[in-house]
């Protein structure tokens, strides 16, 4: 006799559909989500550092849902009008303009710094390792590490070239500017970070940009 608690499965009963796995992409349109409701007040830094560590660590598209139900967002994830300010419309891209102001807790920030002042003992190796930490912790951290990472680059690149022409002149003040600047900037740049300034050094080129 058949237990009324488990009916048999008649063929004609549909099966039940597997669950598709989020892709990074997802996430980062959810986490891309949060900061605009924190940068509009609707989510306290408490709040948004929880939801944003959920969102990483979905798997499915049902784990990311409540993390934006009461935000005024579908289901999905997908605003259901393409909400105005600094983050404008996702897309599915997940990345934002470097230019673009991004919102910060107080442990990215301290982290952010430490980015920065990380020059002082290994330089290259300090933003490199934060920036390669940070691809899924923070696009704050991740932002400010790569605009370190950058700025050594930078450096090691003007400075060999200017060495290289120390014979005239110009290079010669080049090579200056870039010890001064490689002294200072990083201090500064840890402090705007501290502040949850969205720092961006004075170089003419950037090695390494975000997807």
């Amino acid at each position: 006799m058949q237990d009324p608690q488990y009916p048999a499965r008649r063929a004609w009963e549909p099966q039940a559909r597997p669950q598709i796995r989020l892709t990074d992409a997802e996430r980062d349109d959810v986490i891309g989500v949060l900061q605009e409701a924190f940068s509009r007040g609707q989510l306290d830094e408490e709040e948004f550092g929880e939801r944003t560590e959920k969102a990483m660590r979905a798997k499915f598209g049902a784990d990311l849902a409540p993390l934006t139900e009461d935000l005024g967002l579908s289901q999905a994830g997908a605003p259901r009008s393409a909400p105005a300010g600094p983050f404008g419309a996702f897309s599915g891209q997940g990345r934002t303009d470097s230019r673009t102001p991004l919102p910060s807790t107080q442990a990215e920030r301290v982290m952010a710094a430490v980015g920065h002042s990380g020059n002082y003992f290994f330089p290259v190796i300090a933003p490199l390792v934060t920036f390669l930490l940070s691809s899924r912790l923070s696009p704050y951290v991740r932002r400010q590490a790569m605009e370190s990472l950058n700025f050594q680059i930078f450096c090691f690149v003007t400075g060999t070239v200017s060495v290289l022409l120390s014979w005239l002149i110009a290079p010669l003040l080049v090579t200056l500017a870039v010890v001064l600047g490689w002294t200072v900037l990083p201090a500064v740049a840890s402090i705007a970070s501290l502040m949850g300034r969205n720092w961006r050094y004075p170089m003419l080129f950037r090695v390494v940009k975000d997807d």
